[in-house]
């Protein structure tokens, strides 16, 4: 360094309370460190209104108008600082937005979740406990000449995969697995299994702190559904179990599927309203780029043993060398992508099953292979999911029992925000579109 350069000026140490709103997009305001104690005290200020800004930054029509004042309230439980693995720091709690009495605002998709759990506990007595898979595609990296999979992809992003799993370490998240996925760039973090809010909070975590390593190295994870019209998509995976006092109590080897009977209602439950959840699990035009057939997404209202083209997926278990088959035992939801809050995602599985529950659903025939394999006949019995978000939106409108979960007001918001982006899209090609979107996600 020249001796006349200025030497380098340490700035405030800066922490951050955060919400995540109907386009899946983390916002919040920062303080001073050293004033901790005072935010996580009062919070911070927050308007109705901000929930109603879309992924493109416009606003949408909401009921609020410039009226309204509410404050975002950091949980200690959900607090992360990385020091050891990013500079600067890297500090943020996760909050509910609450009135200015401190009642919860019936939009805020974390307090809703909260409800939703506390209902299922009370009716079921079990526990909702979810694991989040999530895909992304590294922009500005230099690892697109070795293969999928390879020892070679694992070893040219060593540098930024460790990081990335020593800072997900440091914030609590538990990660178990990080691994080059089939496309270009394209990687898949994997963490352990926790209640469904804790597992919701990591998932938020995962993709920001992902953000702030990938920054760091000069480079851009991007979320986004389809980073190219025929390139691979990135999904959000949303692994989940029951537990009970016991444990895991989504097991039972003598029954269809494995499933013990409380998950096979739960399942039953998620499946009749799945095509009314897509319009929030599957929220933007571009996601149903990806969720098309034959491409190991989910194309179908089904659910199969170990089948990738299942909306609902059984996973394996692996009776040697591990836990117990009853631990292990999970169901993979797989109609997902990051444009999605994973609160209201989880506040919508939970409440089907519940439904599914409560009216001892009945589990459809199972599904174990591509329904492309199946004759016409047999493939044309099978309830394909909304192939646009125009479609989503519609089964959305007609079905009255998901329609009554919502409060009124985080419903139409959600639609006005989606119909806009709709209205946005609509001239635009399907790689203009997937330009759009690698751009914000």
């Amino acid at each position: 360094m020249s001796e006349h350069a200025p030497s380098p000026v340490a700035g405030t140490p800066l922490c951050a309370v955060l919400t995540t709103d109907l386009s899946s997009i983390t916002r919040g305001r920062s303080f001073p460190s050293d004033q901790i104690d005072a935010y996580r005290a009062r919070g911070i200020g927050w308007v109705p209104a901000n929930i109603a800004i879309d992924a493109f930054g416009s606003i949408a029509p909401h009921p609020w108008g410039s009226s309204g004042d509410l404050r975002v309230m950091p949980d200690p439980e959900a607090h992360v600082r990385l020091g050891a693995t990013t500079a600067p720091a890297l500090e943020f709690f996760l909050g509910d937005i609450v009135e200015l009495d401190g009642s919860p605002w019936m939009c805020c998709a974390r307090g809703f979740l909260k409800a939703a759990l506390a209902r299922f506990r009370a009716e079921t007595g079990l526990e909702p406990v979810m694991a989040f898979e999530h895909e992304f595609r590294m922009e500005g990296a230099s690892w697109a000449d070795e293969p999928a999979f390879s020892l070679g992809a694992m070893r040219r992003a060593a540098g930024f995969s460790g990081q990335l799993m020593a800072a997900l370490r440091e914030a609590g998240t538990e990660p178990e697995m990080i691994l080059p996925e089939y496309g270009r760039d394209q990687f898949e973090v994997t963490l352990a299994p926790a209640p469904a809010l804790a597992a919701c909070d990591r998932a938020v975590m995962l993709r920001e702190i992902t953000r702030e390593i990938a920054r760091n190295a000069g480079m851009r994870a991007s979320f986004t559904p389809k980073p190219e019209p025929d390139a691979a998509g990135s999904g959000v995976h949303i692994h989940f179990s029951l537990a009970g006092p016991s444990g895991n109590v989504t097991f039972d080897a003598s029954r269809p599927g494995r499933l013990s009977e409380s998950a096979a209602h739960f399942a039953a439950g998620l499946l009749r309203h799945l095509p009314a959840i897509t319009a929030f699990s599957a929220p933007a035009p571009i996601s149903y780029l990806r969720l098309v057939e034959h491409s190991w997404s989910a194309a179908y209202v089904i659910a199969g043993e170990r089948n990738r083209e299942a909306a609902l997926r059984i996973c394996p278990t692996f009776p040697v060398g591990g836990p117990d088959e009853a631990r292990q035992f999970n169901v993979e939801f797989r109609a997902c992508d990051a444009t999605a809050n994973p609160y209201l995602v989880a506040v919508l599985i939970v409440l089907a099953g519940l439904e599914g529950i409560r009216g001892r659903l009945p589990l459809p025939p199972l599904v174990d292979v591509d329904p492309a394999e199946l004759p016409d006949a047999e493939r044309s019995r099978l309830q394909r999911l909304p192939q646009s978000l125009d479609e989503a939106l519609a089964a959305l409108a007609a079905d009255a029992t998901v329609r009554s979960w919502l409060p009124d007001e985080l419903h139409d918001c959600h639609v006005a925000i989606k119909r806009g982006e709709i209205e946005r899209v609509a001239t635009l090609s399907p790689g203009e579109i997937c330009s759009l979107y690698g751009a914000i996600y």
